[in-house]
């Protein structure tokens, strides 16, 4: 349930004022248009129009910046599960900026989306980029990561695609952590007009889940887990000609994104090998289906995990009817609605789900959630 990806030029500078002028009067006649209690816009642009001139950029309103993000989520043109975009809480600590506060406000975040297991989409917005003055950053690509440690032989233990944040923790100083292939990794907070720090997430923010086979007992003995809130913060809030680089955002697990990839995947845990040989299954030949009868039981073990610890997750099957119902909806809004078939259609049984049988509008709408250049982090890498 994650937003869609698009990358802006590395090299991407301030944008001029009448660039931002354009793209601002775009955002507030579509804002108005759709909040026509907020009256028309010509004073509002006015506004906007005056304070651009002045400084180049300008200053969304509260009720601006809630609608900008609910309306990223809508059109993420790689998340399927938009349906709820309405329900989004937007989370405004543009004032926060230190190191210190936002790896505060991140954990609070955590806790306030974790609802006890009963997940609920949250975005928290930090201060924009302004001319001459970059926005904070956080190096994590999701709030929560596993550790990848490199071993002597070429293999990590943990999750490969943590290998060089991994590194980049050391570096600054963190110890490690206990050495397993589940140990989370710190924040690396660089605020503004600071040096980058890490940050330990406090257990109690960061709930996870066993997991276990509802007819496999030495599942569970494996030891295997996951989190339950995939809160992503690679990406930036683009909204009106002012960018949010740092938006920790999250909704709530589809199943597949843990069971068909993040532990399937052949460059992160690569489960499918051992659990096949586990299930008795014929690994010699491609042609037994070893992989894909593998892949179901993992799959099984991850909705039956998070089901028995009351954490929210969704399947394939129920979460594609969803997005069918959130293109008729707002097809009947008068909106268009993008989508990538190659995120939306499942990574498990895609051809027996609803979304595989369709073409879609493939155009990236804003406001928009945007995928950016990560965090620089040379001299750090393994």
């Amino acid at each position: 349930m994650t937003a869609g990806e698009h990358r802006p030029p590395a090299d991407a500078a301030d944008p001029a004022p009448e660039a931002v002028r354009a793209l601002a009067a775009e955002f507030l006649a579509l804002y108005h248009r759709e909040n026509p209690d907020a009256g028309p816009p010509g004073r509002r642009l006015a506004e906007v129009t005056a304070e651009i001139s002045r400084t180049g950029t300008y200053t969304h309103t509260a009720r601006e910046l809630d609608f900008a993000a609910k309306v990223a989520w809508r059109n993420s043109v790689r998340c399927i599960g938009r349906l709820y975009w309405r329900s989004l809480t937007v989370r405004d600590r543009r004032g926060v900026d230190s190191a210190d506060g936002i790896a505060a406000e991140c954990v609070r975040h955590l806790e306030l989306a974790t609802n006890g297991g009963r997940v609920r989409p949250c975005v928290t917005v930090f201060a924009p980029d302004r001319p001459g003055r970059p926005a904070p950053r956080v190096w994590n690509d999701q709030l929560v990561r596993y550790a990848g440690y490199p071993r002597p032989d070429g293999t990590v233990l943990g999750d490969p695609v943590s290998a060089e944040l991994t590194a980049a923790a050391r570096h600054l100083g963190w110890p490690g952590g206990p050495g397993t292939p589940f140990d989370v990794l710190p924040l690396i907070v660089h605020g503004r007009g600071e040096k980058p720090r890490w940050f330990e997430l406090p257990d109690s923010a960061v709930l996870q889940v066993p997991l276990e086979h509802p007819d496999h007992p030495w599942f569970a003995r494996l030891g295997l887990r996951w989190y339950a809130v995939p809160a992503v913060c690679a990406m930036c809030l683009a909204a009106g000609g002012v960018r949010y680089p740092l938006v920790p955002f999250n909704g709530w697990y589809m199943g597949t994104e843990i069971g068909a990839r993040n532990l399937a995947d052949t460059d992160r845990y690569d489960l499918l090998p051992d659990l096949a040989r586990r299930l008795g299954l014929d690994t010699s030949s491609d042609r037994s289906l070893w992989k894909d009868r593998a892949l179901v039981e993992l799959n099984v073990a991850v909705l039956h995990s998070y089901d028995k610890a009351g954490v929210t997750i969704t399947d394939h099957h129920t979460e594609s009817r969803r997005f069918l119902a959130h293109l008729a909806r707002e097809e009947r809004a008068g909106r268009a609605v993008g989508a990538d078939w190659s995120w939306i259609v499942p990574p498990l049984s895609g051809a027996a789900t609803p979304v595989f049988h369709r073409y879609y509008d493939t155009e990236q709408r804003h406001p928009a959630f945007l995928y950016q250049p990560p965090a620089p982090t040379d001299g750090f890498a393994p």
